[in-house]
């Protein structure tokens, strides 16, 4: 009788404990993704530079240009083994045939190998503009925001003003709630291992370090 008790008080604490693990899970999980998620409220500015991805992500600048937030609209990422194509040449074409003017668009199909090497190429362009660029909205998706802004800084510096514009969760593969879905979990964790490799990548590596991390580069 006494072992009975025993048994259905633990199972009981059991079963609390259980119950309010998941009460703090989900808080936990949507915090996690939300810290990745940086959303600014757009103003106009001189260039939207779309970081390689899916079609979302061009569809989504040019949404943003036609609203009039932004006067060009700049495509990098190269070739893309996965589709036969290359990003520039790509997004241009799709960008055209929703009605934007040509001389709206910039592109730069040279080879890249990360987030950071397409900015530099935005900062290629930016150099050679004759037009100053002082401005960028950058599009990409939810979760990479963050280690696309991060990156952004260190590479164009604080002179520039940087207006982050993630495609909206509805017209991302992505979803908010990261957690129930296999490519939002994946994303999330690459996410969170890519902050890592990059904060070593580029601020603390040195000497073979940095040789060996450099050769790790991509996306």
């Amino acid at each position: 009788m006494l072992r009975t008790r025993h048994v259905t008080i633990i199972g009981s604490v059991l079963v609390m404990v259980f119950v309010g693990s998941l009460q703090f899970q989900r808080p936990v999980q949507s915090a996690l993704g939300n810290f990745l998620v940086v959303r600014d409220k757009i103003t106009e500015a001189d260039i939207i530079h779309v970081i390689a991805g899916p079609d979302e992500q061009t569809d989504y600048a040019i949404r943003l240009y036609q609203q009039g937030f932004g006067k060009k609209i700049f495509l990098t990422g190269g070739w893309c083994r996965w589709h036969n194509f290359y990003h520039g040449q790509h997004g241009r074409e799709r960008a055209l045939k929703a009605g934007i003017p040509l001389e709206a668009i910039a592109t730069d199909d040279s080879p890249v190998t990360s987030t950071y090497t397409e900015v530099v190429r935005l900062r290629e362009f930016m150099t050679g503009s004759q037009t100053p660029i002082r401005s960028v909205i950058v599009v990409s998706d939810p979760y990479h925001m963050r280690r696309a802004r991060w990156t952004y800084r260190l590479v164009l510096g604080d002179s520039v003003k940087l207006l982050m514009a993630p495609v909206p969760f509805e017209l991302s593969p992505y979803r908010h709630e990261w957690w129930t879905d296999k490519e939002s979990r994946k994303m999330v964790r690459h996410e969170y291992s890519k902050i890592l490799y990059y904060y070593l990548r580029y601020r603390l590596s040195w000497g073979p370090l940095k040789d060996w991390l450099a050769s790790l580069d991509r996306d």
